[in-house]
């Protein structure tokens, strides 16, 4: 009798039986939605958001039942700290699954308590490897490694850019160091002599000390492991203390951000590396970018493509399980296949994107060229 009375009570409120049927399914996203890498963050989430709204607009139905899907977004400060405590306010939610995070130092600590709790989570962008090295088995990222990026690094500062000498700079996160210390292997497993190694921090704005310290070793090229926040300034430093040095970094720099806080600093002789395929030589690049800008009125920064195609892959999961339940979509999850915006999503067993590519971008007419 009583749940007679509710169903009767739920259609009174003018609801349809097949909107009684609906079933949400939330989908985490975490992200820095505040700080200097704020706009990379909001890239990533705006990412999620428009692969959520695309299978909502599908009609997508789940074991009979339409699925109405929920971004929940979080922001973790690019703080490790609090990238755990937002990892705890989604398992506690009931979110499905997780798009993020965007820093390898807030990713991994976080993917603990996703695991913990058996919910999948995918990143876009962390690329330290120790991530997909801790053997947990819900724990996937759409985009290549460090360890495949630095070694296609390392290769083009002794290779295309025969640099004999080489100062590596390292920002002290997972992420700076990690691809610094890959990019130092492959700098030495090619011949080249890293005459200097300085570290400073993701918060840093006032680079003079080391730099002045590197300007002495004269070396042929600067690496720089961090974010397009540090990266930017440290150009326009380089220039002022009248190093010229090329200027090497990684996918954290490679964004029109970087472009815009190097000003007229930036010149020719500066490069960065991006785990993926240029946006316009990726299958569904164009249409991305188009009906991203259509959408959030702002262009992609980096990672957008890769978060779209880890939500996409959580979605296309739990329809091919034909259930949201965590423990009942991950087989599916771990064996999936589809053409995505940025190629073909698929993962290994440890839950890198199987042949993720890596591409090298030089500075050219204002904007990042692919070489």
């Amino acid at each position: 009798m009583k749940k007679t009375v509710v169903a009767l009570a739920i259609m009174g409120f003018g609801l349809s039986a097949a909107q009684a049927q609906e079933m949400v399914v939330k989908i985490g996203s975490v992200a820095p939605l505040t700080g200097t890498i704020s706009h990379l963050g909001k890239d990533n989430e705006n990412g999620a958001r428009l692969a959520v709204e695309d299978a909502n607009a599908k009609g997508i139905t789940i074991g009979g039942k339409k699925v109405k899907f929920e971004l929940m977004g979080e922001d973790d400060q690019a703080d490790p700290r609090t990238g755990t405590t937002v990892a705890q306010r989604l398992v506690d939610a009931g979110v499905k699954g997780v798009v993020g995070h965007l820093n390898s130092g807030t990713t991994i600590p976080a993917s603990r308590i996703y695991n913990q709790a058996g919910i999948p989570v995918i990143t876009p962008s962390a690329t330290n490897p120790t991530l997909t090295n801790q053997g947990y088995k819900a724990v996937f990222r759409t985009i290549a490694n460090d360890v495949q990026q630095g070694s296609v690094l390392g290769k083009f500062i002794s290779g295309p850019l025969a640099a004999k000498t080489v100062a590596i700079i390292d920002d002290r996160t997972a992420y700076g160091q990690g691809l610094a210390d890959e990019t130092e292997k492959a700098v030495k497993a090619g011949g080249g002599k890293v005459v200097a190694r300085e570290f400073t921090t993701d918060k840093a704005t006032d680079f003079n000390a080391i730099l002045t310290k590197i300007r002495g070793a004269k070396p042929d090229v600067i690496f720089f492991g961090g974010m397009d926040a540090q990266a930017g300034p440290m150009l326009r430093q380089l220039k002022q203390l009248g190093v010229e040095a090329k200027f090497v970094t990684g996918d954290g720099g490679c964004s029109p951000e970087m472009i815009k806080l190097a000003g007229d600093a930036i010149g020719s002789n500066a490069y960065c590396s991006m785990a993926g395929l240029p946006l316009e030589k990726m299958p569904g690049g164009a249409e991305f970018r188009d009906r991203f800008k259509k959408r959030f009125n702002a262009d992609v920064q980096i990672y957008s493509p890769y978060a779209y195609d880890a939500a996409m892959a959580l979605i296309n999961a739990m329809a091919a399980a034909g259930s949201p339940e965590p423990s009942k979509y991950l087989p599916s999850l771990k064996k999936i296949s589809f053409q995505g915006v940025t190629g073909t999503i698929a993962f290994d067993d440890k839950g890198d994107i199987k042949d993720g590519a890596v591409t090298v971008y030089q500075y050219k007419n204002g904007t990042w060229a692919a070489m």
